[in-house]
């Protein structure tokens, strides 16, 4: 077991990514907050313990105890016939929750709930589409985690996407676009070849699909089967993401930039 102590949590992408991930719109102790509190910075010093050890590999998802749940997976993966063309699947499923977002009704929105809750309302959030998707790669039988990146170099450019176990390999997917990091020969691509491997980001076309979205990132582990220890409370906007989401409406007029000094000293 190594520890991992000094590279979790909020702090690790520096003071600006502390304090947008401090003032997250979730409630506190809710789920999307625990797994930011948790997280573990993918580096030199934690990659091997990242892909060997960190998150199991045995599935102990039981049937019908997310009945919900598991209807949606089927409907996903439906014919498919390997673990490749499931996560194809389930990011295809993914693509159309995206696509039934509402319109940026800021007073409507809602932050957190369980993963059924968030296929039926629809989202385009990252966060929601990499829990959702977890959790339905997990029913449908392989294992996956959370990863959280982030291009350091610009403000507010937090990403989420998963990494799915298949084949012996962990691979990165991004829920939000549908892009399945591979190699030219088909093998899954981990986040960490990503970081290191220009040629494998810029190979696949996607809005995320750059080398500066990859300059951070950090793995979280959560399980379909724990939700029981989680809280899943909805909340609305606050002030805080009210005031990007705003901007971000605009176009950022002026240019992407840190809106509340959080990259002051």
């Amino acid at each position: 077991m190594v520890d991992v102590s000094h590279h979790r949590g909020p702090s690790q992408f520096g003071r600006a990514y502390q304090i947008m991930l401090q003032n997250d719109a979730h409630a506190p102790g809710s789920v999307d907050r625990v797994l930011l509190e948790r997280m573990v910075r993918l580096c030199s010093e934690t990659a091997a313990y990242l892909y060997e050890e960190y998150t199991p590999t045995t599935i102990r998802y039981e049937r019908g105890s997310r009945p919900e749940l598991q209807q949606y997976v089927e409907e996903a993966v439906g014919g498919c016939a390997s673990d490749e063309e499931r996560m194809a699947g389930i990011a295809g499923f993914l693509i159309r929750i995206a696509d039934r977002a509402e319109a940026n009704d800021l007073d409507a929105m809602l932050f957190g709930g369980m993963e059924e809750e968030i296929i039926n309302r629809g989202t385009d959030f990252c966060v929601y589409l990499t829990r959702v998707g977890c959790v339905m790669c997990q029913v449908a039988g392989f294992p996956a985690r959370l990863v959280n990146l982030f291009n350091t170099d610009q403000a507010y450019s937090g990403h989420a996407v998963i990494e799915g176990y298949r084949g012996g390999i962990w691979g990165a997917v991004d829920t939000s676009t549908g892009v399945v990091y591979r190699h030219s020969d088909g093998r899954p691509a981990t986040t960490w070849e990503l970081m290191h491997q220009a040629g494998l980001i810029e190979a696949h076309s996607g809005f995320y699909s750059t080398v500066g979205q990859f300059r951070g990132a950090a793995v979280s582990n959560y399980f379909v089967w724990d939700w029981k220890d989680y809280d899943y409370t909805v909340t609305g906007i606050n002030d805080y993401y009210r005031s990007i989401l705003e901007m971000s409406s605009r176009r950022w007029p002026g240019g992407l930039r840190w809106l509340h000094g959080e990259d002051k000293a």
